[in-house]
C-alpha cells in the first residue's frame, strides 16, 4: 500500500511519522535489504529460529525490554503475545490475498504480521508514539503501512479512500472499543466487515439481541448498521500484561442498507430516542420517553407504552422515532 503523503497525513488528522520521513525505497527492496533480523524479536515473525523455544509472553516481554517500553494503562495496552491466537483471528476474519485490512491498535505487530502473512494489504493504526518506531521495524518489511494516529479522532473516509472495500481487524483497547466500533459503523461505509477482540462484557453488549440482559443502546446502534455475533473466546494468558478480564471476538457484517430507512427517520433522531429510552431502562417507555415522543406515537408505532427499552428491536425503535416529536 502506498505511503500517505505528508499533506494528506495532516488532512487525515494523522500525526507526523516519528523519526522523520520514510525512505523512498520500494517494499521489495525493504524485504531484500530490510533491517537486520527485523522480526526476530517477535514470536510468530519470520525470524522464529530460537524464539519459539520461549513462551510467547516471554518473547513479547523481551521485545518490550529491548526497546525500553512498558505497556501503558492510560492507552489500555494489553499486547497480544501469541501468534497462534493471531492466526486464529485472521481465519475467523476470513482475510485472504487481495483484501484491504485496517488494524487499530497494532501494538507489537503480532496480529499485523498474521494479516500480512495471509496476503492482505494492511494499514496498521497505532496511537503510541513510543511504540510506532518499533512497530515500523517489525512490520514494514512485510509491506504493512503504519499510520501514527488516534483511531477515536481519525478521519476514516479519507484514510480508506484508496480502496472501495475494507475489513477492520483489531485487538481493541478496552477503554475505547465501543466508541471506535460505532464510529467506524457510522462514518466508514467502506468497512464492510469487522472482527474485533474486546472485553467479554463489551462483546455481549455489542452483539446482544432484544430481551437479553446485555441488550442496550449500543446493541441497537450496532444492529442499525450490521449483524453482529460472538465467534470465540480468548484466554487472558495470551496477553502481555495479563488482563484481569476475559476477552471475546465479535464479528460484524455490514447490512446492505440500514435496518431503518433513513428517509423515514434519520440516525441522529433514532439514536437520540434510543438513548432516552435506555437512560431509564427500568421505567416503562411512556415515562422514559415523556417529552421525547408524542403520547400517541406508541399506538401508531404498534409499541406498548408499558413496554421497557430492552424489549424493542431496532425496527420498533425506528417506528417510534419516526413519529413527530412531542410538543
Amino acid at each position: 500500500m502506498p505511503e500517505v503523503p505528508a499533506p494528506r497525513r495532516a488532512a487525515l488528522g494523522v500525526a507526523p511519522r516519528p523519526g522523520g520521513p520514510r525512505r523512498a525505497d520500494t517494499g521489495r527492496q525493504r524485504r531484500q535489504a530490510g533491517p537486520p533480523d527485523a522480526t526476530a524479536g517477535w514470536p510468530g515473525g519470520s525470524g522464529q529460529t530460537g524464539v519459539m523455544a520461549e513462551s510467547p509472553q516471554t518473547g513479547a516481554r523481551r521485545l518490550l525490554h529491548e526497546h525500553g517500553l512498558r505497556p501503558s494503562r492510560a492507552l489500555g495496552q494489553n499486547f497480544l503475545g501469541d501468534p497462534n491466537t493471531a492466526r486464529r483471528i485472521v481465519r475467523l476474519a476470513e482475510v485472504g490475498p487481495g483484501d484491504h485490512v485496517v488494524e487499530v491498535g497494532a501494538g507489537l505487530g503480532s496480529l499485523t504480521l498474521a494479516l500480512a502473512d495471509a496476503g492482505a494489504a494492511v494499514t496498521a493504526i497505532e496511537a503510541d508514539r513510543h511504540l510506532v518506531p518499533v512497530l515500523q521495524r517489525l512490520v514494514e518489511p512485510a509491506g504493512v503501512q503504519v499510520v501514527h494516529a488516534d483511531a477515536t479522532s481519525l478521519r476514516w473516509p479519507e484514510l480508506l479512500a484508496g480502496a472501495p472495500r475494507w475489513a477492520l481487524v483489531a485487538n481493541l483497547p478496552y477503554n475505547v472499543a465501543v466508541p471506535i466500533v460505532l464510529r467506524v459503523l457510522d462514518e466508514a461505509p467502506a468497512v464492510q466487515r469487522l472482527l474485533v477482540m474486546v472485553q467479554r462484557e463489551v462483546a455481549e453488549r455489542l452483539a446482544a439481541g432484544p430481551g437479553s440482559k446485555a441488550y442496550g443502546g449500543v446493541s441497537v446502534h450496532v444492529s442499525y448498521w450490521a449483524e453482529a455475533r460472538i465467534v470465540g473466546r480468548v484466554p487472558a494468558t495470551v496477553f502481555v500484561p495479563r488482563p484481569n478480564v476475559e476477552s471475546a471476538l465479535v464479528s460484524f457484517r455490514r447490512l446492505a442498507e440500514p435496518a431503518v430507512d433513513p428517509a423515514r427517520v434519520g440516525p441522529d433522531r433514532l439514536f437520540a430516542v434510543v438513548r432516552a429510552g435506555f437512560a431509564q431502562r427500568r421505567k416503562m417507555l411512556r415515562r422514559s420517553l415523556a417529552g421525547v415522543v408524542a403520547p400517541d406515537a406508541f399506538a401508531a408505532a404498534g409499541v406498548s407504552p408499558e413496554a421497557r427499552a430492552e424489549q424493542l428491536d431496532v425496527e420498533a425503535w425506528g417506528r417510534l422515532a419516526a413519529w413527530p416529536h412531542a410538543t
